[in-house]
């Protein structure tokens, strides 16, 4: 099936229909006019606030001693249970100052001038990360074609009519702030300014190259008339540097103008071939075919005409949506460039949604849960990058707030190294965040076990886990160590223990443990207050797993947060089938299948590991109705990334799962996909695994191991008769138990499994 989303029609919407490419850094949506076309396009660091914002900054921390605030909260929830979160607020908060926000770089706009256009088409192919614009006007049929090139490092795109000369256009900047200047020399647009708030410098360079007729500059703008064929490259860059505590670099310049050139040297098709390639090494390591054909209408109507799953092309829709959160992570996470953000790196606005920030309470976890399963690991790359840049500040904010080691980030941070706290009652105490961070550090390790990789991230994890170790208390209820105070996000009361708080500490100690025992090293600090501490798991009076360490639980409580179910997913604490699963389903019926689009996608997870994969198609039927947009974006509402690619990550969780060191295959396929393969898929040991099904069976399994050890496989099929063979199609000895298998593999083998005698 050719992933690719198209349209009939020019998109009228930025956030419902724009079309969006990227290579990490730069991002751009192509909108498609006939009448001229809008390149809105962003630089990932183009940020205000931080060091130098004329409102000051201080990066969350108290600015002034609040000597037994921490104690008396601590004290009263000792005494009272819990607290509200105003009351919390109003002792620990403080007015978040400088903190800043994503910025859009501008629009970039090709005038042309046409107008009653035949034969339109706008589409975006996922597997060679190309837009493409093509329709007919005044006899002469005019195409375009985007995209963003992260070995070139700049953005590109070409125009071209089908008669010779019948090419024109006005190529001009816009922006909505005030901040710069634009200037046209030799086919060269040149966008140079500073940001008022905080002195960032930037500066975007676009280079047009005309085949045939002229290329003339006026002023702030280039005009080519009369072409055959165009084509131009832009490069964007600031002052940025992810570097504690001043945040600056070198200036732009140099750096754009180096890229420009050297891709205007490389040449148009030189550029291109360079970048499918670059991008395919990614796209095409996975495959997932739901037994659906793309049908021949355009992809909004596809989307509006979705059943639910009951029809081949809703299953498309469905394996499209997957391809989709594949290519948007590769778009917007790429080596050199800052993580993903709440959209990625495409925004419009000067003062998006959140700040289109970092939110560390769940957003840019999710957004990373697919890299490694949907075999992307690559992408992680500015996640480690950033989570590593927090440490420094982070020691900061935990040494002047909780007067304790390690480090500590709350709710949401920016690209400065905001690691303190705001004033937003339900939404400004979550000093959990780091040890959650850490757990993508220590998965991206148990899928690909380089044991260099390990110990680069273990002192991140492991002054994470020391900043716990320093700040549990004795519960005086049981005398267990809990956090205190903690908030189960974002409804309710402030308590001690909140079973969210319990279960991320819990999954630190024992990543950490387990990482140490791995490079041979010992934490008996670690080891002895995980003994210690409360597991936050416990049944309540209706069958529920409780979300605070009180039986407090409203069975008619929807709330769009189900965080007390961490250790079901993404933790590991939670094994399927047992009591504890069962009273997290009961949880999780309760809340329903209603949220916004990042907690639909979460509940596809949560299900997913519940092996219920009929519900955890329903919730992603009902992210698609209700919570996509046309151009398949995700919404929470607004846009936001993350729906986006916590769904990619369910998908792959409903067809293989490896938290418990087995590699499960198919463990919660739905009724909907009863027949399908996926090739290239990850599983926790370093195992790449392919398979095919039908009748909702798997009938071939194949596996390739990159190291050597036991493996344990779990399908079944595996409870009938089955051949594993290995890569020379020799018998493999194994042992069987139910529906697992037990065999001895090698590093760089291939297995494969085959159903029947």
């Amino acid at each position: 099936m050719a992933a690719t989303l198209w349209y009939d029609q020019p998109a009228t919407s930025w956030e419902n229909q724009s079309l969006p490419i990227g290579n990490g850094a730069l991002g751009a949506t192509v909108s498609g006019g006939v009448a001229g076309e809008r390149l809105q396009f962003n630089e990932k660091t183009l940020w205000t606030g931080g060091p130098g914002s004329r409102d000051g900054y201080s990066s969350g921390d108290w600015t002034s001693p609040r000597p037994g605030a921490l104690a008396e909260v601590q004290a009263r929830l000792d005494r009272d249970g819990r607290m509200p979160p105003e009351e919390v607020a109003r002792m620990l908060g403080r007015p978040r100052i400088g903190y800043g926000a994503y910025q859009t770089f501008g629009d970039l706009h090709l005038d042309t001038g046409h107008h009653d256009a035949t034969g339109y088409r706008r589409e975006l192919s996922l597997g060679e990360g190309v837009a493409r614009v093509a329709y007919t006007a005044g006899g002469v049929r005019h195409t375009r074609e985007y995209f963003a090139s992260h070995p070139g490092h700049v953005i590109a795109g070409r125009l071209a009519a089908d008669r010779p000369g019948g090419l024109s256009f006005t190529l001009r900047h816009t922006s909505p702030r005030d901040d710069q200047r634009v200037t046209a020399r030799d086919g060269r647009l040149t966008i140079r300014g500073a940001l008022a708030d905080n002195g960032l410098r930037f500066e975007a360079q676009v280079q047009v190259v005309a085949l045939g007729g002229s290329r003339r500059d006026e002023g702030d703008r280039v005009v080519v008339a009369g072409a055959d064929s165009a084509f131009f490259v832009l490069c964007a860059g600031t002052d940025y540097a992810p570097v504690h505590p001043g945040y600056r670099g070198e200036d732009p310049h140099d750096r754009v103008t180096r890229a420009v050139d050297a891709a205007v040297a490389q040449g148009y098709e030189a550029l291109l071939r360079a970048h499918v390639a670059d991008h395919r090494a990614l796209f095409d390591r996975v495959t997932l075919d739901l037994g659906g054909g793309l049908p021949a209408v355009p992809t909004d109507r596809l989307r509006a005409a979705y059943t639910g799953g009951g029809s081949p092309d809703d299953r498309a829709l469905e394996a499209l949506f997957f391809a989709y959160g594949r290519y948007l992570l590769i778009a917007c996470s790429r080596a050199g460039s800052l993580p993903a953000n709440l959209q990625g790196v495409w925004n419009e606005a000067t003062d998006p949604p959140w700040a289109a920030d970092y939110h560390t309470n769940i957003n840019l976890q999710m957004a990373y849960w697919p890299a490694e399963p949907a075999n992307l690991a690559e992408t992680a790359a500015p996640y480690d990058a950033y989570v590593a840049s927090l440490v420094e500040p982070g020691r900061r904010t935990a040494a002047g707030m909780f007067g304790s080691r390690g480090w500590v980030v709350h709710n949401e941070s920016n690209p400065y190294g905001f690691t303190g706290v705001h004033d937003w009652a339900t939404a400004f105490w979550f000093p959990e965040a780091a040890a959650w961070l850490t757990q993508q550090l220590y998965d991206h390790y148990r899928f690909g076990l380089d044991r260099d990789y390990l110990r680069t991230v273990y002192p991140i994890m492991r002054e994470a886990a020391l900043f716990w170790v320093d700040n549990l208390r004795p519960d005086p209820r049981d005398g267990r160590l809990v956090v205190s105070p903690s908030y189960s996000p974002e409804h309710g009361d402030f308590s001690a223990g909140a079973s969210m708080s319990q279960q991320i500490v819990f999954d630190l100690f024992t990543n950490v443990l387990e990482a140490a025992a791995a490079l041979g090293e010992d934490e008996p600090e670690v080891r002895q207050a995980l003994a210690r501490l409360d597991p936050g798991l416990r049944v309540g009076g209706w069958g529920q797993l409780l979300e605070w360490k009180g039986d407090w639980d409203d069975p008619d409580d929807t709330h769009r947060h189900v965080s007390h179910l961490f250790a079901l997913h993404p933790g590991r604490q939670i094994e399927p089938g047992s009591a504890l699963a069962e009273a997290a389903r009961v949880s999780l019926a309760a809340r329903g299948d209603g949220g916004t689009g990042w907690s639909k996608a979460w509940k596809i997870n949560f299900w997913a590991r519940l092996r219920d994969g009929d519900h955890a198609h329903r919730m992603l039927a009902e992210q698609l109705r209700g919570s996509t947009l046309d151009n398949l974006w995700d919404t929470h509402p607004p846009f936001q990334l993350d729906g986006n690619l916590g769904a990619t990550a369910g998908i792959a969780e409903l067809l293989l799962q490896s938290q418990t060191g087995v590699v499960d295959v198919l463990p919660a396929l739905p009724s909907a996909w009863p027949a399908g393969s996926v090739t290239g898929l990850r599983a926790r040991g370093a195992v790449t695994v392919d398979v095919t099904w039908s009748g909702g069976t798997a009938s071939e399994i194949v596996l390739r191991t990159g190291s050597t050890g036991p493996l344990l496989v779990r399908n079944s099929m595996l409870t009938g008769p089955y051949r594993l063979l290995d890569d020379a199609g020799e018998r493999v000895g194994h042992t069987r138990s139910g529906s697992t298998i037990t065999f001895a593999a090698g590093a760089g083998r291939g297995y494969r499994i085959v159903a029947g005698a």
